[in-house]
């Protein structure tokens, strides 16, 4: 006789809900690796022990979810001389960028028939 898989042996276990469980963690681990990097974990502890003497096991599951820790905010600043933080490069040139209104000139379509 060969081994039973064990994925029959965790449907078992409190009438399917252990493996219900571990499933419903495995998206919510998947989804927070996915929106915050890092990695998670997911622990399942099986403890089997005799129940009786007739042969009888008592079999137990524990599942526990480990998310990634979440990301700390953050922004880009630059330090001024005066050793103030601004999002603005102190050390860049400013341009002097003017919009233009295109709306004034006709459009034209190459090769229109």
């Amino acid at each position: 006789m060969s081994a039973r898989p064990i994925t029959d042996v965790l449907r078992q276990i409190a009438g399917g809900e252990f493996i219900d469980k571990a499933s419903d963690m495995m998206v919510e681990l998947t989804k927070a690796v996915d929106e915050q990097g890092g990695q998670g974990s997911i622990t399942l502890k099986i403890t089997v022990k005799r129940a009786t003497a007739n042969g009888a096991m008592t079999v137990t599951g524990k599942a526990t979810l480990s998310k990634p820790a979440e990301a700390p905010m953050e922004a880009l600043l630059f330090v001024t001389p005066e050793g103030n933080l601004v999002p603005d490069n102190p050390n860049q040139q400013k341009l002097n960028l003017k919009t233009v209104d295109v709306s004034a000139v006709p459009l034209k379509t190459a090769n229109a028939q």
